[in-house]
């Protein structure tokens, strides 16, 4: 076989990975997994470095692909500090998945067995919000890099075990004895991540990263207020609250902050960065409303939740 035919049986090939999207984020979610994880040296290494290049292929055609749905609404972000700032906060109430009818319904008529299915979701569709910011922090502008750094300080807890961000997650997920697992999750829970995580590792998106993290900044306040309320309307414990309940507040701050010391320098350095930041943003929101969706149709659609309601 020549190398013009292995060419065209490998792009085959991620031409039928891409075309079924829960096998294709599986993949992506396990391997982002086992590369991500400290490790130590072994006799494998070679056949890691040959699944990399395979996976990494497969993520950047997804990514492009995904690209290509965003690229016109995100040509069109004013390239100026002011008017990209506007158009970006627009997103909070504009943007794709805001004001979904999931979360009022969480907040008010979910039950516990629907809940713990929404959170188990939500738990492992996480990427990490520390370690994204960490990742995307390198080699960026003096500004925008200090307040990434506080951002993920914040994260940390500042510098306190018990306010850590992440293992605060953890402690929920232990105290309501859910189990989150890739293969039991939907398949765009874990594009997201998989969205997410692609960004920050990859630096051919590195204003994208930042895009992205910073929508998340902005919008997730009324989201998690609403998972709080209805975790506490369900009589949950406040080690089960605490993190929605937390962000519902930080996440404020941080999105003024975020706006303020990464977004409007980034910009007024290089208005052309303002595209990229764009589209990270609107991919993470057409990510987050893909897993509405999907969550609602499970949640609302449900032969149960038919039955019952005849």
């Amino acid at each position: 076989m020549d190398v013009l035919q292995q060419r065209r049986g490998v792009a085959g090939q991620d031409a039928v990975a891409l075309s079924d999207p829960l096998s294709l984020h599986r993949r992506l979610a396990h391997w982002n997994h086992r590369r991500l994880a400290p490790s130590a040296p072994h006799a494998d290494w070679q056949a890691d470095l040959e699944e990399d290049l395979a996976m990494r292929r497969l993520e950047g055609m997804w990514v492009e692909a995904f690209r290509a749905q965003v690229t016109d609404r995100a040509a069109a972000a004013p390239t100026d500090v002011e008017g990209f700032v506007r158009w970006f906060e627009a997103l909070k109430t504009s943007g794709p998945g805001q004001g979904d009818p999931l979360f009022p319904w969480l907040e008010r008529d979910a039950g516990h067995e629907e809940m713990n299915w929404f959170l188990t979701q939500e738990a492992a569709g996480e990427a990490g919000f520390d370690d994204l910011v960490a990742l995307s922090q390198v080699k960026v502008p003096t500004e925008a890099k200090l307040e990434l750094a506080r951002n993920y300080w914040d994260e940390m807890g500042r510098g306190s075990e018990a306010g850590m961000h992440g293992p605060m997650l953890e402690r929920m997920v232990a105290t309501l004895g859910l189990n989150p697992t890739i293969d039991d999750t939907v398949w765009p829970s874990l594009a997201l991540a998989n969205t997410l995580t692609a960004f920050a590792t990859t630096r051919r998106y590195a204003w994208h990263a930042i895009g992205a993290l910073g929508v998340v900044e902005l919008t997730a306040p009324g989201r998690v207020s609403c998972v709080g309320a209805g975790l506490k309307r369900l009589g949950y414990p406040p080690v089960a609250r605490k993190y929605f309940e937390l962000h519902a507040m930080l996440d404020i701050k941080h999105s003024e902050e975020w706006i303020a010391h990464v977004l409007r320098p980034l910009v007024a350095e290089d208005p052309s960065r303002a595209r990229w930041l764009a589209e990270g943003a609107l991919m993470r929101l057409e990510s987050g409303a893909r897993c509405f969706e999907v969550y609602r149709k499970q949640l609302w659609e449900s032969p149960e939740r038919r039955l019952a309601a005849e």
